[in-house]
C-alpha cells in the first residue's frame, strides 16, 4: 500500500498474475475497513479487478489502484442545487496511453466484457491520460 489517509487508499501492484488478486484483496480490506455496504464493495472489487486485468493484458509497467470515498456535504446549498451524493470514485492506472477500448463481446467470447461491466453497473466512467500512461476511472453511488 502507498497510501491510506481518511477517505483515500492507493496501491501500485506489478505487472504479473498475481496482482489482480491482490488488488481485489487491497480493496475489499480497504472498504471493510471504511464500513461500506456489502454489495458496493462486492461490485467495487469486481470491477477493480476487471480493469486490473485489462492492464495486465496490455501494459508492461506498474499497475496503481486508488480508491476515493466523498460524502455529501452536510452544508446549505442553494435551492436549485440538490447537495452532491456521496460516492467511491475509483481509479485505475497503467503506463499504457492508448484508451481502452470498449466492444461488445459474443456469447462464446472469453473476454471483452470488463468494459462493458464498469459502463453498465458505474454511476459515471471514462479514462483520461496522464503524464505516463492512462487512468481509468468509475464511481459507485454509496447509500446515505
Amino acid at each position: 500500500m502507498i497510501d491510506t489517509e481518511g477517505d483515500c487508499a492507493e496501491w501500485a501492484f506489478p505487472a504479473e498474475p498475481g496482482s489482480a488478486r491482490s488488488a481485489r484483496h487491497a480493496v475489499r480490506s480497504a472498504l471493510g475497513s471504511w464500513g461500506l455496504d456489502a454489495a458496493v464493495g462486492d461490485l467495487a472489487v469486481l470491477l477493480v479487478s476487471e480493469l486490473v486485468t485489462n492492464s495486465l493484458r496490455y501494459a508492461s509497467g506498474p499497475i496503481g489502484v486508488r480508491l476515493v470515498q466523498s460524502h455529501a456535504d452536510g452544508g446549505a446549498s442553494p435551492a436549485d442545487f440538490a447537495p452532491p451524493a456521496p460516492v467511491l470514485l475509483v481509479e485505475v492506472s497503467d503506463p499504457l496511453p492508448d484508451p481502452p477500448t470498449e466492444r461488445s463481446a459474443g456469447p462464446d467470447d472469453e473476454g471483452g466484457r470488463g468494459l462493458q461491466l464498469v459502463a453498465c453497473s458505474a454511476r459515471r466512467w471514462g479514462t483520461r491520460r496522464g503524464k505516463s500512461g492512462k487512468t481509468v476511472w468509475f464511481e459507485l453511488a454509496l447509500p446515505g
